[in-house]
């Protein structure tokens, strides 16, 4: 008898999210608008101070397996963040939207969440991807060949 393909199987459920909200997003708009999603949602004044260090941040949140959500488009540039993203394995989606308004943010991410959702099940640990306003996705960091388009 023939061995059926892993393509007949059934497929394995989608990996529960839980996303961080980083600071720079605010700590309710964006946040309510991924839990009326049924995202579960971690916001930073909730777990570090304001004055926290992203590198202490990062990690933790890494540890946990918490998504980053931000629109620190700097932190892939700065040595001791990227050391923690490296370290700690975190997935890190940055808005890169300029002037946004809590709400324009919210609906950036929540465009978004179909290609979080496909990033974070098909590519491991450590990354760092890029969100649109209008919700397109597209890894950034590390370069990987050939694979530079999440999804559109």
């Amino acid at each position: 008898m023939k061995k059926r393909s892993g393509a007949n199987s059934k497929s394995r459920p989608p990996e529960a999210l839980t996303l961080f909200i980083d600071r720079s997003l605010g700590n309710t708009v964006v946040a309510s608008a991924l839990r009326q999603q049924g995202v579960a949602t971690e916001i930073h004044s909730d777990h570090f101070p304001p004055d926290a260090e992203d590198s202490t941040w990062l990690e933790e949140v890494g540890r946990y397996g918490w998504i980053v959500l931000t629109k620190d488009r700097r932190i892939r540039y700065r040595k001791l963040e990227l050391a923690a993203i490296t370290r700690a394995k975190v997935r890190a989606f940055i808005l890169t939207g300029g002037e946004m308004t809590g709400e324009e943010m919210a609906r950036a991410f929540v465009r978004a969440l179909p290609r979080i959702r496909k990033a974070v099940m098909t590519s491991g640990p450590p990354f760092i991807a890029k969100v649109s306003p209008g919700g397109l996705t597209e890894m950034i960091w590390p370069a990987r060949p050939g694979k530079s388009k999440t999804a559109r």
